[in-house]
Protein backbone atom coordinates (compact mmCIF):
# COMPACT_ATOMS: atom_id res chain seq x y z
CA UNK A 1 0.00 0.00 0.00
CA UNK A 2 1.29 3.66 -0.71
CA UNK A 3 -0.18 7.05 0.45
CA UNK A 4 -1.47 9.07 -2.54
CA UNK A 5 0.21 12.35 -0.85
CA UNK A 6 -1.51 14.77 -3.53
CA UNK A 7 -4.88 13.90 -2.72
CA UNK A 8 -4.10 12.95 1.05
CA UNK A 9 -2.71 16.84 1.42
CA UNK A 10 -6.16 18.19 0.06
CA UNK A 11 -7.96 16.09 2.69
CA UNK A 12 -5.88 17.65 4.92
CA UNK A 13 -6.56 20.86 3.28
CA UNK A 14 -9.98 20.48 3.07
CA UNK A 15 -11.12 18.73 5.97
CA UNK A 16 -8.83 19.25 9.23
CA UNK A 17 -7.59 23.12 8.39
CA UNK A 18 -4.52 21.73 7.36
CA UNK A 19 -3.63 20.54 11.02
CA UNK A 20 -2.07 18.03 11.12
CA UNK A 21 -2.26 17.46 14.49
CA UNK A 22 -6.11 17.33 14.25
CA UNK A 23 -6.09 14.49 11.70
CA UNK A 24 -3.72 11.93 13.49
CA UNK A 25 -6.60 12.88 16.08
CA UNK A 26 -9.23 11.50 14.23
CA UNK A 27 -7.47 8.82 12.28
CA UNK A 28 -6.20 7.47 16.16
CA UNK A 29 -2.64 7.58 14.95
CA UNK A 30 0.63 9.40 15.88
CA UNK A 31 1.05 12.47 14.84
CA UNK A 32 4.92 11.96 13.87
CA UNK A 33 3.95 9.24 11.79
CA UNK A 34 1.82 11.25 9.82
CA UNK A 35 4.11 14.15 9.44
CA UNK A 36 6.48 11.26 8.81
CA UNK A 37 4.63 10.44 6.00
CA UNK A 38 4.20 14.11 4.42
CA UNK A 39 7.43 15.04 4.92
CA UNK A 40 9.12 11.94 3.13
CA UNK A 41 6.67 11.72 -0.21
CA UNK A 42 4.61 8.64 1.32
CA UNK A 43 7.74 6.78 2.23
CA UNK A 44 7.58 5.01 5.60
CA UNK A 45 4.01 5.26 5.60
CA UNK A 46 3.02 1.45 7.06
CA UNK A 47 0.23 -0.73 7.61
CA UNK A 48 -1.41 1.36 10.79
CA UNK A 49 -1.21 4.49 8.86
CA UNK A 50 -2.59 3.64 5.45
CA UNK A 51 -5.60 0.91 7.29
CA UNK A 52 -6.18 4.08 9.71
CA UNK A 53 -6.75 6.38 6.40
CA UNK A 54 -8.84 3.29 5.00
CA UNK A 55 -10.74 3.56 8.34
CA UNK A 56 -11.81 7.06 8.27
CA UNK A 57 -12.57 7.05 4.25
CA UNK A 58 -14.96 4.03 5.14
CA UNK A 59 -16.99 6.05 7.86
CA UNK A 60 -17.25 9.23 6.27
CA UNK A 61 -18.48 7.91 2.78
CA UNK A 62 -15.29 8.76 0.80
CA UNK A 63 -12.75 6.20 -1.40
CA UNK A 64 -10.44 4.92 0.08
CA UNK A 65 -8.70 4.22 -3.34
CA UNK A 66 -8.38 7.47 -4.20
CA UNK A 67 -5.96 8.20 -1.19
CA UNK A 68 -4.22 4.86 -1.26
CA UNK A 69 -2.59 3.06 -3.87
CA UNK A 70 -2.66 -0.99 -3.47
CA UNK A 71 0.32 -2.45 -4.84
Amino acid sequence: MTPNIEALMQLLEMKFNNNQSEMARVLKIERTHLNKMFNNNGKGAGATVCGAIIKYCNENNLDYKKYIFLD
